[in-house]
């Protein structure tokens, strides 16, 4: 069994005294693991990085073994923004939550390329904290767990949304929610496509999104959010970005 595929590396973890499990994120083999021998030499360490995109060679006996992976560098994303604090952090959590919420070796090709978006829009402090947000909002909904914001689930109008439920990810209008306000979650506009981003709009974004991949995904997995992501919104918050 063998294939040939370019991804992102997710995960990058020691085997033995020379070896690294690395696990590469690809549009059509999934979150796919691999040994790659030698994977700890010099030369080989600026390569295997979190983020970077890198054209792989897996090859195993069976499909079900772990098999060996041969890898070459497309673009070393992660050396990129080792000097930039901030995007680093949205790096390492967008590969960290990709690791927990995917299933391995199952194919989801728009997480893979709204990865790939995030990834390349780091280097933007402006504008990818929002681009987060919709990734883990998009990794949702492809593992079946979308949020419904299209109209309000109880008066059935599409304006006005302020609020999602935290039962049934459902958007819930100013008027309707107003009695359960301290109950809702805080619906930005910038996740309807309404409206422009607004200081507070980031954090309420994670909050939803964090919310329901914890109920949905990872709880019943026995996981919990990655502390990447933690670190991640702490850095936001010190840099006023949240």
């Amino acid at each position: 069994m063998e294939w040939t595929e370019s991804g992102r590396i997710v995960s990058v973890r020691s085997h033995g005294e020379t070896s690294a499990i690395v696990e590469i994120l690809t549009r059509e083999h999934g979150r796919h693991a691999g040994l790659v021998r030698g994977g700890r030499s010099r030369a080989m360490r600026p390569v295997l990085q979190p983020g970077n995109r890198v054209q792989a060679h897996w090859r195993a006996r069976l499909d079900e073994h772990l098999g060996n992976y041969e890898v070459e560098a497309d673009a070393l994303s992660a050396g990129m923004l080792m000097d930039d604090a901030l995007a680093l952090a949205g790096l390492n959590a967008a590969c960290a939550v990709a690791v927990a919420a995917l299933p391995e070796r199952e194919p989801h090709p728009n997480v893979a390329d709204a990865f790939e978006v995030l990834v390349r829009a780091l280097e933007q402090p402006e504008v990818w904290p929002a681009i987060y947000v919709r990734w883990e909002a998009g990794l949702l909904a492809d593992l079946g767990y979308g949020l419904d914001l299209r109209k309000c689930a109880a008066t059935g109008q599409t304006h006005d949304l302020a609020y999602v439920s935290p039962k049934t990810g459902r958007a819930v209008s100013v008027e309707a929610g107003r009695p359960y306000h301290d109950k809702m979650l805080k619906l930005p506009g910038f996740m309807t496509g309404t409206g422009e981003l607004s200081p507070g709009d980031v954090e309420a974004g994670l909050r939803i999104t964090g919310h329901f991949l914890e109920r949905r995904v990872l709880w019943p997995a026995d996981r919990v959010l990655p502390e990447a992501r933690l670190r991640m919104i702490d850095r936001l918050a010190g840099a006023g970005a949240l």
